[in-house]
């Protein structure tokens, strides 16, 4: 596939020497402002201070499941249901996009072990498969209320890939993301090589957080916990 357009983003500087950088990339109908008040909240913390944020914003492009609206979307959703047909074509464009801004940061200085990519549902999908399939070697990956999407690009992953540390949040209330698909996409990383631990307990494999109460949305106790995963993935 050749390389897709560049994308806008949002950049919010290290308050102390940038060492090390956070991509967020927002869901469906959003854009990278929407995710800015997670960078507010934790970059006065001593430490995060070091750690750069960017936050890309999608394109806008009609979404099958909402009619054929025209809205900010990373790829088209065909339909919200569990196991409905994906576009694969529009992820891996997505995942182009994200690819080059993970290069740039390289090019720049910052050692790939020393980035992080994540996100929120859609943002969190694109970032899975940027982080685990397209050879970045990024220290981390973060998946908000998201699931594993492509499942086939999972298979025979590299064994850099498989030492990419994972934080998991998801709600126990989420009427888009339910526990069935949860279940199996943390399914398919346990298949590929990945070790499923419960709560931050080290920054290894897969941190899986499950919030009890909380819908499709980041609730404070799992942004407290992802502020503490940062910490050990990207220490000062």
């Amino acid at each position: 596939m050749p390389n897709s357009p560049p994308v806008q983003s949002l950049t919010i500087p290290a308050i102390t020497k940038h060492t090390a950088t956070v991509i967020l990339v927002h869901g469906l109908g959003d854009s990278g402002h929407g995710l800015t008040p997670i960078a507010d909240m934790f970059r006065t913390d001593p430490g995060i201070s070091h750690i750069k944020w960017i936050f890309p914003h999608a394109p806008s492009r009609p979404v099958a499941a909402n009619l054929g609206m025209i809205m900010p979307s990373w790829f088209d959703v065909k339909s919200f249901a569990f196991g409905a047909a994906e576009d694969e074509e529009g992820m891996m464009r997505a995942v182009d996009s994200l690819s080059q801004i993970v290069r740039k940061e390289i090019e720049l200085g910052v050692p790939s072990t020393r980035i992080v990519i994540g996100g929120f549902s859609q943002g969190s999908t694109i970032s899975l498969l940027a982080g685990l399939t397209q050879d970045l070697n990024v220290r981390g990956v973060v998946t908000l209320s998201g699931w594993v999407p492509l499942q086939h690009k999972f298979k025979g992953l590299s064994q850099a890939a498989l030492s990419t540390s994972i934080f998991w949040g998801q709600g126990s209330n989420d009427p888009i993301i339910k526990l069935p698909q949860t279940n199996e996409s943390l399914d398919v990383l346990r298949d590929a090589g990945f070790k499923i631990n419960s709560g931050v307990v080290e920054p290894t494999d897969v941190s899986f957080n499950y919030y009890q109460g909380a819908g499709h949305r980041a609730v404070p106790e799992e942004l407290h916990d992802l502020k503490e995963w940062l910490k050990m993935v990207l220490p000062q």
